[in-house]
């Protein structure tokens, strides 16, 4: 690990302060950037974390109805707060990773990294979320860019994450059984325009929609709805941990599946 400075500011205008400085970087809970660092493939100068900030912590509900989280609040918190207003995110947020980090790790840090296996992103953008950083709002469709690419700028940090709530929901993850991310997770959410089907960890691109899928459920909200569509192995990751036309099967089944935990 490389030295550098750490600062812990207190506001969320103190953090963007401070991420002004020349190589400064975010840190959230640090799942992925602490490891990075000490594999010496990173060497930012500075240390800005989010963690002391009291205004991007915690879970509530807005006037309108959605559920609104705190950039900085872990996954423990989003499963225990969450549950009431909206138990599919509450559900996906208790079986990310293990116990330490779901402690440590935070839905702005997991959103801003954009993992191609992580959970959040098929949460955000199957419930068509709105992140909000301290610039601007954005709507999930557009902030998702890519493997480990999202639209935020230099120096733009996640603030807030702003959840409608659906009229029925549900997460299935087929997950690797080492790292506990998603060899392939899907996210159904069904609104009174329509269903959103969100899937991550199958594709080289990353999370992504499955628009067939949300077509044939908006008709119809049932598994059967689902037969004999299937997404294309072209795209899709492979390793060693499942080939494109396993994890293209695999969309499929999860789908189905979070579809008949919906209800």
């Amino acid at each position: 690990m490389y030295a550098f400075d750490f600062e812990k500011p207190g506001s969320i205008a103190d953090a963007v302060a401070a991420l002004k400085d020349e190589d400064a970087q975010a840190l959230g809970g640090g799942q992925t950037l602490i490891p990075t660092l000490k594999q010496r493939l990173a060497m930012p100068s500075k240390l800005v974390s989010l963690t002391g900030i009291s205004e991007m912590q915690g879970v509530c509900k807005a006037d309108d109805g959605a559920v609104c989280i705190g950039g900085a609040t872990p996954h423990a918190v989003v499963a225990a707060e969450a549950a009431g207003d909206y138990p599919a995110l509450a559900e996906l947020a208790a079986h990310i990773g293990d116990p330490a980090v779901r402690n440590r790790g935070t839905i702005g840090g997991s959103l801003a990294n954009n993992d191609p296996a992580a959970c959040y992103p098929a949460a955000a953008l199957g419930s068509g979320a709105t992140i909000v950083t301290n610039a601007r709002e954005i709507a999930a469709d557009d902030y998702f860019q890519g493997m480990f690419t999202t639209a935020l700028d230099e120096g733009e940090i996640v603030t807030e994450v702003r959840f409608p709530v659906p009229e029925k929901a549900a997460y299935m993850k087929f997950e690797q059984p080492a790292s506990r991310f998603a060899l392939v997770g899907v996210f159904v959410a069904k609104y009174a325009d329509g269903v959103r089907v969100a899937v991550t960890g199958a594709s080289e691109s990353g999370v992504f929609r499955w628009s067939e899928a949300e077509a044939a459920l908006s008709s119809n909200f049932s598994a059967g709805a689902l037969d004999g569509l299937s997404v294309p192995a072209d795209g899709m990751i492979s390793d060693l941990h499942g080939s494109g036309a396993y994890r293209a099967h695999l969309v499929a089944v999860m789908t189905r599946r979070a579809v008949d935990a919906a209800g």
